[in-house]
């Protein structure tokens, strides 16, 4: 059964054994955070200062890791075309550079605002991340294809990441023969994770949702049987986003379950949603291990208060 975590605080010397300085060629240092949002007011935090403001204090964290895996919470295009629904965001190309700039890798496209746009916003928000040497995760020019894994490689040790929204998307049709979004179903997840595992047994797999209820502190009883699901279809790992806030970290055979990391990049309008994780994970060829970094928000900028080591 899943059970909760124990959180540890970690003394000083630690990181270097869990060789997050990303020079180990047997360990594979990957760093994820919660949501980033490039509109709102974190758009005037922006226009007000300077957008390397926001990265500035955890931008050395992010250049020790080998990748660094963020949910972009917004489509980022100069494209304007609006759809029909409650909370619509739009960032500035032109930002993706800073971005980069602080170490970011990756950006996890599969959640419910990518299609804020509509389907050309978020065709081009692909191809400016791409242009701008960022990589994508959970879009694709089929529905297929959205929901096939990335994959990060250091040495022999390789980490697949699948990205897929559980959230029914507002106003926004199905339509799996164009450029689309993951929205794979809990069950089509497992599917895919056990055919992968079964012809790659060797790599690490990690599973990104965009799933849960927003403000909500603890996870929903289907979210742990989605969770239970996917870890014995062969997923390693399992991290969430969406509800703004942190929620519940638990194992399942010994597998490591990420409700929600709350936010990162935001203008967080409830005192809850002021504090994030980042999670930094040491994959190891034959095991590995997780260092959770608690940030606060302030002016839309994310801070490091305090360093966990996440253990079962």
């Amino acid at each position: 059964m899943l059970r909760s975590s124990v959180f540890v605080c970690l003394f000083i010397g630690v990181l270097s054994f869990y060789n997050c300085n990303g020079k180990d060629k047997d360990t594979l240092n990957i760093c994820f955070t919660g949501d980033l949002l490039l509109d709102r007011g974190v758009r005037q935090r922006i226009e007000n200062t300077d957008i390397d403001l926001l990265f500035s204090n955890v931008s050395p964290l992010f250049h020790r890791s080998d990748a660094v895996v963020a949910n972009l919470e917004c489509p980022v295009t100069e494209h304007y075309a609006p759809i029909n629904k409650h909370f619509i965001f739009r960032g500035e190309p032109k930002w993706l550079f800073s971005l980069k700039k602080a170490g970011i890798t990756h950006l996890a496209m599969a959640n419910n605002h990518t299609y804020d746009q509509g389907r050309e916003g978020m065709i081009d928000t692909y191809k400016q991340i791409t242009d701008h040497k960022l990589i994508p995760i959970g879009f694709g020019f089929n529905h297929a294809d959205a929901c096939l894994p990335v994959l990060i490689e250091k040495g022999k040790v390789k980490v697949a990441i699948f990205n897929s929204v559980f959230l029914p998307l507002e106003n926004f049709p199905f339509l799996p023969d164009k450029p689309c979004i993951c929205q794979a179903s809990p069950t089509d997840l497992a599917n895919a994770i056990a055919a992968y595992k079964m012809k790659y047994p060797g790599t690490f797999v990690i599973v990104l949702l965009h799933w849960g209820y927003e403000y909500q502190k603890v996870p929903e009883t289907s979210q742990r049987a989605e969770a239970i699901r996917l870890i014995e279809s062969g997923a390693d790992a399992i991290i969430g986003h969406h509800p703004h806030v942190i929620q519940t970290i638990e194992y399942f055979n010994h597998k490591p379950v990420i409700y929600s990391l709350g936010n990162f990049v935001f203008d967080p309008k409830r005192e809850e949603a002021t504090k994030g994780l980042l999670v930094r994970l040491s994959v190891f060829r034959d095991k590995a291990s997780l260092v959770g970094e608690e940030i606060n928000i302030k002016d839309c900028i994310p801070t490091i208060v305090k360093e966990y080591l996440i253990k079962e």
